[in-house]
């Protein structure tokens, strides 16, 4: 018995005894002892029978299907988060999630524009830009005025198409790793998206240094950096990015910041202050 399989068991158990039988459309019996649904009630609504789910519940069967993690997340009312947890202690990968959705909610874009003066911009799980305020078009460059496949940051980096940010070899080294494993972590969760299968195919042909990161088959998150940009006319800045992943959507939000009453804080205010200018 595994650890993985007494976790999932123990928490099918603890998800069952929280259930009433009248929250499931069940009769309640006057003189019911059981805390929560019982395992046939349970097993029944899923679909399933009781001796699987008693196996289940004791760690005694095997890694169950999909299906079968979705029948008993219907049943046992989960939350989206509980769902996926479900999921993660099957070592199933969550149906519902095979493609990178293109959608940007409300929110998430009114955050990105209301963060006035940072430059912040919103990735899809395939790092193309989805969403970005005036001061990333100001400070970094204007994704539009690119074509399609240039916007996307990966391959910007790994094909050298020019760049306002500047790394030196080792910061360069680590960018790398850290994004082909986070380019690596969104095919798992979406092996079906062909705009990603694509984007990842056609950079193992065009860049030696992917191909070789990609088979080396890490699997990670990018969520920082500390970003060196030579703009036109605000110079050298030093900027902090940190990158915060939306559980929902799974979109990346990368916001840059300057440290306060640095050389770097003062140019991107001035920045800021002549696009209000304008």
């Amino acid at each position: 018995m595994t650890d993985s399989s007494n976790e999932l068991g123990a928490t099918l158990r603890r998800w069952r005894d929280r259930l009433s039988p009248d929250q499931v459309g069940l009769p309640v019996e006057r003189h019911r002892r059981a805390r929560g649904l019982r395992r046939v009630e349970l097993a029944s609504l899923a679909g399933m029978s009781a001796d699987y789910l008693v196996q289940l519940e004791q760690g005694r069967a095997g890694a169950p299907s999909s299906q079968v993690l979705g029948a008993l997340a219907a049943a046992l009312r989960l939350t989206e988060a509980e769902r996926s947890y479900l999921f993660h202690l099957a070592g199933r990968l969550e149906p519902g999630g095979m493609r990178v959705s293109p959608t940007v909610p409300d929110g998430v874009r009114r955050m990105v524009q209301q963060l006035s003066a940072s430059p912040a911009i919103v990735c899809d799980a395939r790092w193309n830009p989805v969403a970005w305020n005036a001061m990333w078009a100001s400070a970094i460059g204007d994704p539009l005025r690119r074509p399609e496949r240039e916007r996307n940051m990966v391959w910007r980096h790994f094909t050298g198409l020019p760049s306002r940010v500047m790394r030196t070899r080792a910061e360069t080294g680590e960018f790398e790793e850290a994004v082909v494993a986070d380019l690596r972590s969104s095919s798992g969760r979406y092996p079906h998206d062909e705009h990603l299968a694509h984007l990842v195919g056609d950079l193992r042909e065009s860049s030696a240094r992917f191909r070789g990161l990609w088979e080396t088959r890490h699997v990670g998150i990018y969520n920082q950096e500390r970003k060196t940009v030579e703009h036109p006319y605000a110079g050298r800045l030093q900027l902090d990015c940190d990158i915060l992943t939306t559980y929902r959507s799974d979109l990346r939000v990368v916001v840059c910041t300057a440290a306060a009453g640095s050389p770097s804080a003062k140019a991107l205010d001035e920045l800021c202050a002549s696009r209000a200018e304008r």
